[in-house]
């Protein structure tokens, strides 16, 4: 019997309303036809880093929210700032930092503060679980959620793991012309403090300072280059530089999965960890969903995403995670040393041979900036 004709008919109440129930039940039979499925996705703003709003990390989280992540990228926390800066309140929902610019972020009044209990902290590692920087106090501004070690970037090649061994390699006359720079000062300037024996590379006095200067005008004519994101991968690829300073496994671990002949080591003057963060935009209308985002992401299941992210491979402070990836991508977790109940990359940072990046203490943040403009340009 036809719809239309039951309807047509001189039928009672409690028959129609029994049809309706009958159509009711077959429409929430029918899978995704919901409420949700037929809206529009709701479109969060993020601010990060090239690649953490790509689709081999959100796909998954935007599926489950009916979300679509609009990404504005940047490459350098100089930028970042620039970009908050420039846009009205409220702009961005969901901000990637890294860690030493959340104080920045903190004091010009461009992030929430967030509560703690939201957030898989007992999960973490305890070096993790109150990392510096983002927190003032016991108030929470930002989440950790991956992080890496800059050393000496090398093609294998070319250059043996024992000559990566040291910053010194950088001055070494067969790579005239074919060492590289990523071009921001925090971690270049980092890595020749660090060669000058500074315990805390970015507290370091005026005469420290000046010492940095110095060795690092000598390595001028060793480059062969400044470059952004695209251009450092492309020119380790191609082989146009043979040795990238300023970088890790950040970018040489995509380069490697892809077959590139390319690494990073952490030199025996020790390394520098970068540390990202996720923090929910001032002013943000859509903050529910972005500490949802920062939930998923530092989650199990999300930090497997970020660990193995396209774009650029990063280590993660989830040890559910470790556990996680280790079944999941079992190579990828050896590659990047993070299987529990054997030797790791943590030892390193427990060992002291990895410093935390950091703003500069002693100097203006701005000196150290004019220094590399100036270097550049020579």
């Amino acid at each position: 019997m036809s719809i239309k004709k039951t309807l047509s008919g001189c039928h009672s109440r409690r028959t129609i309303l029994k049809g309706a129930a009958v159509l009711g039940g077959s429409a929430l039979a029918t899978p995704f036809v919901s409420r949700l499925a037929f809206a529009a996705p709701v479109e969060l703003n993020m601010l990060a880093w090239y690649g953490h709003a790509e689709p081999d990390v959100v796909a998954e989280f935007e599926a489950e929210h009916n979300v679509k992540f609009k990404p504005k990228y940047y490459t350098g926390g100089d930028n970042m700032l620039g970009l908050i800066a420039q846009s009205p309140p409220g702009t961005f929902d969901i901000i990637l930092s890294d860690a030493e610019y959340v104080q920045q972020l903190n004091a010009a009044g461009y992030i929430e503060k967030l509560d703690p209990a939201d957030y898989p902290f007992d999960d973490f590692f305890p070096e993790f679980q109150k990392f510096p920087g983002h927190w003032e106090g016991d108030e929470l501004y930002s989440v950790i959620t991956r992080f890496g070690f800059l050393g000496v970037a090398y093609n294998t090649e070319a250059i043996t793991e024992k000559e990566a061994s040291t910053y010194k390699v950088y001055w070494d006359e067969k790579l005239k012309g074919k060492v590289g720079h990523f071009d921001w000062h925090l971690p270049n300037l980092g890595q020749i403090s660090l060669l000058n024996g500074n315990a805390s590379p970015y507290d370091i006095d005026e005469a420290g300072w000046e010492k940095v200067q110095e060795v690092t005008k000598t390595l001028r004519p060793q480059i062969g280059g400044f470059f952004d994101y695209g251009g450092t991968f492309s020119s380790l690829q191609n082989g146009q530089m043979l040795v990238m300073a300023g970088i890790g496994d950040w970018i040489t671990g995509a380069l490697e999965k892809g077959g590139a002949k390319v690494r990073t080591q952490i030199p025996e003057e020790g390394g520098l960890q970068f540390t990202e963060s996720f923090s929910i935009g001032k002013g943000s209308q859509k903050a529910d969903l972005a500490k949802k985002w920062i939930q998923y992401i530092t989650s199990a299941k999300g930090q497997v995403k970020s660990a193995n992210m396209a774009a650029y491979p990063c280590l993660i402070p989830n040890k559910k995670g470790w556990e996680l990836l280790a079944k999941e991508t079992p190579e990828e977790a050896k590659r990047q040393g993070m299987l529990l109940n054997e030797s790791n990359v943590m030892d390193l940072i427990r060992a002291g041979r990895i410093k935390y990046r950091q703003l500069p203490v002693q100097q203006s943040l701005e000196d150290w900036n004019d220094f590399w403009s100036d270097y550049k340009a020579t």
